[in-house]
């Protein structure tokens, strides 16, 4: 059964939520799950914007073929190559052999690796500012290599000021129906799962992701849409503020993290003796006993 929801009349999202996934990408705990999203635009031509991880691709196989109702699949646009994104390309377009593949050189590369097929006779290669025209809209590419592989391109759609920002600006958590952040409390309740998305997924590339946001300050920014967590239509300029901190690595407050390890208590003592003088000062401490 098909379940997807509109972000405006041309543009459905069609991803889904996992909520069985105990570990993202092995590593990182994820207990209120993780989202998958994928976008599709319902133009003259009609564009995918990436797919989905193989634990869904039943639901989201679903919702393509329910928004697309009866139309043919034109292209697919590829952000990110790694597998919570691409594991169900090959499928998808063995659904849709008329649909050529959007991406940039490495992207390719990895698809015809990844997949062991030859898919260069259905691939339009882009790189960066080149256009791609679908009717009412254009799609500019803007690539973004190391946030965080290095084959990233995000797409700027210049009729509705949309960007498609692939894992940047994403979110740990199931949408549970909520697609869009106003839809939530977000810096109350999510915040801290945005936080720990972008220090696990992203945090190491710090240069690269400013450098981008440098590219995207150039943008009239109406839609933000990742590939996990929210699509942002308001508010947006508060989110970008923690990146802009987090990227350049710049503490949100003033604050002290204290990590002691104690066999008899002494070392325990002293950390609490630190923690009160901090505290005294009016600064914020947090402790841990590793």
């Amino acid at each position: 059964m098909y379940c997807t929801r509109t972000i405006q009349d041309d543009l459905i999202w069609v991803g889904a939520d996992d909520r069985r996934l105990v570990c993202f990408e092995g590593v990182y705990g994820v207990p209120d799950g993780v989202s998958y999203n994928a976008y599709l635009l319902l133009d003259e031509k009609t564009v995918l914007f990436d797919t989905v991880d193989k634990a869904v691709y039943s639901v989201f196989l679903e919702n393509v073929e329910h928004t697309l109702a009866g139309r043919k699949l034109d292209y697919l646009v590829v952000h990110h190559m790694e597998p919570d994104h691409a594991a169900t390309q090959e499928l998808l377009l063995s659904r849709y052999p008329e649909a050529k593949i959007v991406c940039n050189a490495k992207s390719a590369q990895m698809l015809s690796q990844f997949t062991g097929k030859d898919y260069s006779a259905r691939t339009v290669l882009v790189k960066e500012g080149e256009t791609l025209c679908t009717g009412r809209h254009t799609l500019q590419f803007i690539m973004a290599p190391m946030v965080h592989w290095p084959e990233v391109m995000m797409s700027y759609d210049t009729a509705d000021k949309i960007l498609f920002t692939a894992d940047a600006f994403g979110t740990f958590g199931a949408l549970n129906g909520r697609l869009f952040a106003d839809e939530t409390d977000f810096f109350t309740e999510n915040l801290d799962e945005a936080r720990r998305y972008y220090t696990n997924i992203v945090g190491k590339y710090g240069p690269q992701v400013q450098a981008v946001l440098k590219k995207a300050a150039k943008l009239e920014i109406a839609l933000v849409c990742p590939l996990h967590g929210f699509v942002w239509r308001s508010h947006f300029g508060d989110f970008l503020e923690k990146y802009l901190l987090w990227s350049s690595y710049t503490p949100e407050e003033k604050s002290v993290l204290l990590a002691y390890a104690s066999v008899y208590g002494h070392t325990e003592n002293a950390a609490n003796v630190l923690a009160c003088k901090l505290a005294e000062r009016g600064v914020r401490v947090r402790m841990y006993d590793t």
